[in-house]
């Protein structure tokens, strides 16, 4: 018995050696895959593309880093990976038998994303907070934000905000304009059955409400924000 809980305490040190060098490792570095990438391009009927590439902070349209934290997290630059009213709410919302929602932040979404794989389990979720623990301790918030804007999925086939800006607007992901910003954000939810471009009496609207919530949140500043974060 005790050989057996030696065995896995070394299974558990070296997963987290393992995690954590990942973790760190991107921290610097691009992602150049993640696993729903993967996934998706051997789906069943799936279009069999793959368009993504990646782009330094400084080369996304202000606009669009603004435009994701109004439409899936607000809190973003204050929180420490972890929305817990919206957990709440969430958790709430699915008990009464409402259509099922999540409390995912813009940090727990990255480390599903870069880490792990879509499907819905009490594993995935343990390790999505393992993961987004991680990297809320080892990289800043516009480090996050980067990661985050260059692997989440834009379309069908399309990954990142370059990819994404070429899909749907044919420009570069710098010069994403307020009004495109939020097209594309309004269609994160559901990026392969939306379209940011034309969009939809439905995906109208919620550009609308997207574009009035960023007039509202201001100007974005991480190192600011990250600095009173700490201070609290």
């Amino acid at each position: 018995m005790n050989r057996f809980f030696r065995f896995l305490a070394k299974i558990a040190v070296w997963f987290v050696i393992i995690t954590f060098g990942l973790v760190l490792v991107f921290k610097w570095f691009p992602v150049p895959i993640t696993p729903l990438m993967v996934i998706r391009y051997f789906e069943k009927d799936s279009p069999k593309v793959l368009k993504h590439d990646w782009q330094p902070i400084e080369n996304i349209s202000k606009n669009l880093q603004l435009a994701v934290i109004c439409s899936e997290d607000q809190t973003f630059v204050k929180h420490n990976g972890f929305n817990l009213k919206a957990i709440e709410k969430a958790y709430q919302d699915n008990k009464k038998g409402k259509r099922i929602k999540g409390g995912s932040t813009i940090s727990q979404q990255t480390a599903k994303n870069v880490f792990l794989w879509p499907e819905r389990s009490w594993l995935r979720k343990g390790l999505e907070t393992y993961f987004t623990f991680l990297i809320e301790l080892t990289w800043s918030k516009q480090r996050i934000m980067e990661v985050y804007l260059n692997s989440i999925e834009m379309g069908n086939g399309i990954y990142g905000a370059e990819a994404a800006a070429y899909y749907w607007f044919k420009k570069p992901a710098s010069t994403l304009s307020k009004l495109e910003a939020s097209a594309i954000a309004a269609i994160l939810p559901s990026p392969r059955k939306y379209k940011a471009n034309p969009v939809t009496k439905y995906i109208a609207s919620r550009k609308t409400w997207i574009t009035t919530q960023m007039n509202f949140y201001g100007a974005l500043n991480y190192k600011n924000e990250d600095e009173n974060k700490t201070k609290h």
